[in-house]
Order: structure tokens, then sequence, then C-alpha cells
């Protein structure tokens, strides 16, 4: 199974503006065909082009941070429709009122986790997998996001489970830490084999890890990579995606 975590950046500027790179974009996550990807920064003109270009092996779950509709940036999780089927969606808000569009703590923007729990329709196994994208500025919104996440997905302690996504902190942050000692595994450092590729590089300037894969529950993790596809020589965002193997 591969599951894939990728900032796609919301807009972008001049030979890096977003409508540029939509196609850069749709090859990179063509060319890996993961069981399960997660965007982030992903406003509604990104969910239409994507869901339209994949249509025919991927559907989504997720919403809109801003009215829980279509209304701002989603982090949603895309799936191979081929392979699973969403049982139950499980959106919420990173805030003291997590079930509706709200901005939490000392955030700069709304934020969400989104995801389902899935099943594998050729095995009946089933599996849970989230998206999130912590904040960037308010410290208490990272830590309170996360602890939020981590009591949100106690449901699903005794299943396997993915979160992923853009957590905005490396990994000798608390933020992270509250991850790792809260049940879940970075993948990157249980694979068999896995890369040192920062995640982050600003179109080639300043480079640092924020894009994770945990894991809960999943052990046997063969290889994680920091995807650095360039199609067309050209960057598709300034994040690498980030992809994990697993059986």
């Amino acid at each position: 199974m591969r599951t894939m975590t990728f900032n796609v950046l919301c807009a972008g500027r001049n030979e890096h503006q977003w409508c540029r790179r939509q196609p850069l974009v749709r090859d990179v996550i063509k060319n890996y065909m993961p069981d399960f990807f997660g965007i982030q920064e992903a406003h509604y003109g990104w969910m239409k082009y994507l869901s339209g270009q994949l249509k025919d092996y991927y559907a989504y779950v997720g919403v809109g941070k801003d009215d829980g509709i279509n209304g701002g940036e989603f982090s949603p999780v895309f799936y191979r429709k081929d392979k699973h089927k969403a049982l139950e969606n499980l959106d919420f808000w990173l805030s003291e009122t997590p079930d509706k569009a709200s901005l939490g703590w000392d955030g700069a923007e709304n934020r969400t986790c989104s995801g389902a729990l899935f099943v594998c329709l050729e095995t009946g196994e089933k599996i849970a997998v989230f998206n999130t994208h912590l904040d960037h500025i308010g410290e208490t919104a990272q830590k309170k996001g996360a602890e939020l996440i981590l009591e949100k997905l106690k449901k699903y302690d005794n299943i396997k489970t993915v979160l992923m996504g853009d957590f905005n902190v490396t990994p000798d942050s608390e933020i992270y830490g509250i991850f790792t000692n809260g049940g879940f595994d970075d993948a990157r450092t249980i694979a068999s084999e896995s890369d040192n590729i920062n995640s982050f590089h600003w179109f080639g300037g300043a480079s640092k890890m924020i894009d994770f894969v945990f894991v809960k529950n999943i052990k046997n993790v063969s290889k994680v990579k920091t995807a650095t596809d360039k199609p067309h020589g050209k960057y598709p965002s300034d994040h690498y995606p980030v992809v994990a193997d697993f059986e």
C-alpha cells in the first residue's frame, strides 16, 4: 500500500502560479499512483482540477476550511476508488469548536483535519486515513491542534491508521513529539529504507522537513522517500511530496 502527502501551494506567483503548475502536480501523482494521497493548500480550483483529471482512479473526502463546503483551502484524502471504499467520513476544525468552521486559539487561519475509515475491497481489512495542515504561526494552535487530532482519532486506536500532512514543524519540535509520544510512528524512522531529503524547499531555496506520514498499528514500512520529481524540469510546488510504502 502506498500513501503520499503533498502540499501543492495554494496560489503562487509569476512562473509558479498555480494554474501553470496544475499538470506538473497531476503528473507527479500519476507517476506514483498512491492508494491514498493527502494534499494541502488546495483551494476549490485545485480540487476541481485534480478530481476531474484523476476521476478515473480517485474519489476524495474533505471540505473547505472556511465554510465546510467549498470555501477556502481543503486538506482532503483522495483514495483509489477501485481498491477502497469510504465507510465513514470525519472532518473537524482545529479549534475550540471543532464541529463547525472556526479559527482556533492563536491561529492565523482556519485549519482542518479530514479523512475516513476505509475498507479494502479485496481483503475486507479496514484502515483509517487522515490528512491535516497545522497552523504556521500560532504556537498554541499547533499544540492544541495536535492534541485535538490525537483525541479525535482515539476511536481508531485498534485499527491501522495513517495521519499525514504539512505539520509546519520539524522533527526536533514539541509538536512532533506530541504525535510520536501519542502512539504514532513517523513512517520514515521505522522504514526499512528511507532518504533524508527535506520536503519543503521553496523552489530550490532554504529547506526543512515539515511534511510527514505518521502511522499507528503499522510496523512493516518498507520505504519512505521524498519525491523530488520535476516534470519537464519544473518544480510542481514549493514542497516535495513524501511517499510511504507499507504492507
